[in-house]
């Protein structure tokens, strides 16, 4: 009889796909294992997790608008709503065991799960624990913790440090620099900045390598930018009159970017700071100041006092930026420094070992 098992929450890259890998380890280690995923009407994993061959329901549910508090009125129904639309899920799908992965979906779902007595876990990946996931760790089975120091948020008998899941493309990765370079068009043997913002992009961080161009471009420094949906089409426009500037909405293929870069400029979402560990690339940090509870400077400090990344914030990087990044990208020793100071923080087989713990409890 095959076992079936719940994985809610999303919002974000930085939950979805952690959540997909954790879903590849545990479809290894039982390929007739049910997966279903629950997430929120209109975001990301709604698109994300069919496209990755799993099936997703999603809830009539909103986060808590942090800038406009009208927006926040329709909030308690939404909220009994997704509650009966969990039953519903938990009543036809009978899962074995749950697991909440952050973002405001999974609370619902986890929060049945609790009243129901089904094996409930978290996975919290960032340095300063969400909110969702603090009310949830009382009654949770385990909290699985993508970084160290999570003490002060849930109990310390729940915790069991695994590191933060890392694409299997980005972890297996066999491209080397040259063919990641080409494959963006990219002279082979150039100095190459990666410029990441997540998927809708990040106005600060765009906004200062726009402004920088020239003196990046002269510096003959070649650039990968990922620009996000907001700006792609005013920056690619621009960018048509620079040689060596790659522009694009959103990178499908990480594993090459990453390959093909020398130096990072990146928010410090949970996942991008794991990847980078795990591709051992030093990098430049622009956090979003607006993240809940700063959560993004706090991850960012997690390699920053190791001095294995540097720190620039948001509101300083229009003029920081840039000079920051073409001292450290012509400075060899600085980034073999950087990178070897990174690569004992990377975590190759996060995935593997929530997987792990899981199949624990779902075969019991």
């Amino acid at each position: 009889m095959s076992r079936r098992m719940i994985i809610a929450g999303g919002g974000t890259g930085g939950h979805i796909f952690p959540a997909l890998a954790i879903a590849g380890a545990l479809k290894r280690m039982d390929a007739s294992l049910e997966l279903l995923f629950v997430g929120a009407k209109g975001r990301m994993e709604m698109e994300k997790i069919p496209q990755a061959g799993y099936t997703i329901v999603g809830l009539d549910i909103a986060g808590f608008n942090r800038s406009s508090l009208i927006k926040n009125i329709g909030l308690p129904w939404k909220l009994l709503k997704s509650f009966w639309q969990v039953r519903q899920v938990f009543k036809q799908f009978r899962p074995h065991a749950v697991l909440g992965v952050g973002g405001y979906s999974s609370f619902p779902v986890l929060r049945y799960a609790q009243a129901a007595g089904i094996p409930n876990f978290l996975h919290e990946a960032n340095s300063y624990a969400g909110r969702s996931n603090q009310l949830l760790a009382k009654k949770a089975t385990k909290v699985f913790a993508g970084v160290k120091g999570l003490e002060k948020f849930f109990p310390p008998a729940k915790i069991c440090y695994t590191g933060n899941p890392v694409r299997t493309s980005i972890v297996q990765s066999t491209v080397t620099t040259e063919n990641a370079r080409l494959h963006f068009g990219l002279n082979p043997a150039g100095k190459t900045l990666l410029v990441v913002g997540g998927s809708l992009g990040a106005k600060s961080i765009n906004n200062a390598i726009e402004a920088g161009i020239n003196q990046l471009v002269e510096a003959g420094i070649q650039i990968i930018w990922q620009t996000g949906k907001n700006d792609i089409a005013r920056l690619s426009q621009l960018m048509q009159h620079y040689k060596g500037v790659w522009v694009g909405a959103f990178i499908q293929e990480m594993e090459f970017a990453y390959a093909a870069a020398d130096l990072v400029v990146a928010r410090a979402g949970a996942l991008t700071v794991a990847e980078l560990a795990v591709v051992v690339k030093p990098a430049v940090f622009v956090p979003f100041p607006l993240a809940a509870e700063d959560h993004q400077t706090a991850n960012a400090k997690q390699l920053v006092t190791q001095q294995a990344a540097i720190l620039v914030p948001d509101q300083e990087a229009q003029h920081k930026l840039v000079p920051e990044v073409l001292d450290l990208i012509k400075n060899k020793s600085k980034l073999l420094d950087m990178q070897e100071k990174i690569r004992p923080l990377g975590i190759k087989d996060a995935d593997e070992r929530v997987a792990t713990e899981l199949m624990k409890w779902i075969k019991a």
